[in-house]
């Protein structure tokens, strides 16, 4: 038993041990090996450094036998702590270091070391993940000694692991430590990181303060568009207004651009034309066919993917014609070609009637043709009349229907007849030649209009002159026909310049057509 002076020396000491700075502190030590009843004495100093803890009576590798008694700890050098034990204890402190025991006669100088404190030795860094990456936060100590690490969420409270262990339920938390001469690294592993992973997460070491650091870990989400917030395809009438919705999530907050499938440029109004329109709605006043089209809904927040959705805009009207020639004149036994342009939506029932008779059919005699043009909504139609003849002149239509209206267009076609010569032959008309005249007929295909006609027998011909009676004359002006009777033939000049100038015509229009398609 020590004298009670050494016990009331002891407490003292003891005392001294919880004063000073609180950074420095070491607490009491623990004994391990019970020994005798041997005294424990303490007392702290500061080190020259200012952060290190001198402690005296260390004897490492060295056990003790236990025993009774035991002197008191001579006070260590600078000042610093006196720690004393009796004989055969070994006694521990909280950070694992050997404070006191071992035999007797070891020289005091031989039990002076410098223990330090754990500290961090690099930064935590700062992450930028994209979500459903996995990602490892490292801290990194040296002297921890036989501190504990722990990782824990700031944001959220959370104690998430301390040194080998995982505290939190979360199965995608896991910790590793990486040992490096005299510092370890303890990395903080997530795996399959969420949105809600983002925030400070603090490494912290249990010293008597807790020394701590902290990384941030920022969790960013390519962009994601919200069908069910988001316009779907859409049907308006023409000449009203419209608004197309588009809402994407992401962090960052995605950013929003309108464009037209086609590149074409978007008409806000009659005064505001653009390229592309960014926000999230789109406003178009007084729509028309023309903005009809596929329009792109692009979100982008820089982290990629960036994502689009197509919404399809119809514009409905009724049909309308365009009629490029509305008279066709076409010679007897040609083929000739009438055509229609039509614009309608929804797409229009198309096809030909002559006059109000039924539905014309692809035949022997029609050819039937419809090519959708660009836009979609515009279609090309075309009746082509094969071999024309006399009973193929007059009115033909072209008809559109569709859920809006109805539309018809009228085109007349003419049927020229050319005439032909014959040394024996007798030239003549029916009465319709004469009463219509030359050029009347000619220029216009009229269907009055009658084939001229030759014979050998000129009892078998209709001559107006043999009508009246009068056989000298009939003799004359045949035998003016036969010959060079002057006026008849100015008549017959006549006749080959207004077929010449029909043909042309014809041939003038054909090539006019053929242009538009």
């Amino acid at each position: 038993m020590l004298p009670p002076s050494w016990h009331l020396i002891g407490a003292l000491l003891v005392l001294a041990a919880t004063a000073g700075d609180s950074t420095n502190k070491i607490i009491l030590p623990q004994i391990l090996n019970g020994g005798g009843g041997g005294g424990i004495g303490a007392a702290q100093g500061k080190h020259p450094s200012g952060s290190k803890t001198v402690v005296a009576g260390v004897v490492p590798n060295f056990g003790g036998a236990a025993g009774n008694g035991g002197n008191g700890g001579n006070g260590g050098n600078g000042g610093g702590p006196v720690a004393g034990s009796g004989t055969g204890s070994t006694v521990v402190g909280s950070n694992g270091v050997i404070v006191a025991g071992g035999g007797a006669n070891v020289p005091t100088s031989n039990l002076n070391i410098v223990v330090e404190e754990p500290e961090f030795t690099e930064y935590i860094e700062n992450v930028t993940v994209p979500a459903g990456r996995n990602v490892k936060l490292g801290c990194s100590v040296k002297n921890l000694g036989s501190y504990k690490v722990a990782w824990m969420h700031f944001e959220q409270s959370a104690i998430l692991t301390v040194h080998n262990h995982v505290i939190t339920r979360n199965p995608r938390i896991s910790v590793t430590h990486d040992k490096h001469d005299r510092h370890r690294t303890w990395y903080l592993h997530i795996n399959n990181v969420h949105e809600e992973d983002r925030g400070r997460y603090m490494c912290q070491i249990n010293t008597v303060t807790a020394k701590t650091q902290f990384g941030y870990l920022n969790v960013v989400v390519p962009p994601n568009i919200d069908d069910s917030l988001s316009s779907s395809d859409v049907i308006v009438r023409e000449g009203a207004n419209i608004s197309l919705r588009c809402r994407a999530s992401g962090s960052p907050r995605p950013i929003i651009k309108w464009k037209r499938d086609d590149n074409s440029r978007i008409a806000i109004n009659k005064n505001h034309i653009v390229n592309e329109w960014e926000g999230d709605t789109l406003e178009i006043t007084r729509i028309s066919r023309l903005d009809m089209g596929a329009y792109l809904c692009i979100a982008s927040n820089g982290v990629p993917p960036t994502v689009s959705k197509r919404i399809k805009v119809s514009v409905d009207f009724p049909p309308m014609l365009l009629i490029p020639h509305q008279l066709v004149g076409a010679p007897e036994g040609f083929n000739v070609t009438i055509e229609c342009f039509t614009e309608a939506h929804p797409t229009s029932l198309n096809y030909w009637t002559r006059g109000e008779g039924p539905i014309i059919h692809d035949s022997h005699k029609y050819k039937v043709e419809a090519t959708i043009g660009v836009p979609a909504y515009k279609t090309h139609m075309k009746l082509t009349i094969i071999n024309v003849s006399s009973g193929d002149d007059g009115i033909y239509k072209c008809v559109a229907k569709n859920p809006r209206g109805e539309t018809d267009g009228i085109i007349r076609l003419y049927v020229s007849y050319p005439p032909t010569t014959a040394s024996s032959g007798i030239y003549s008309t029916d009465p319709h030649w004469a009463e219509n005249g030359i050029n009347n007929n000619y220029a216009y295909g009229g269907p009055d209009s009658t084939r001229s006609i030759y014979a050998q027998d000129k009892n078998k011909t209709q001559n107006p002159l043999l009508a009246n009676g009068n056989a000298n004359e009939a003799d004359a002006e045949s035998n003016g026909v036969r010959g060079h009777n002057p006026s008849m033939a100015i008549a017959w000049l006549f006749v080959v310049v207004a077929t010449l100038l029909l043909t042309i015509r014809s041939a003038v229009g054909s090539s006019l057509s053929l242009s538009l398609c």
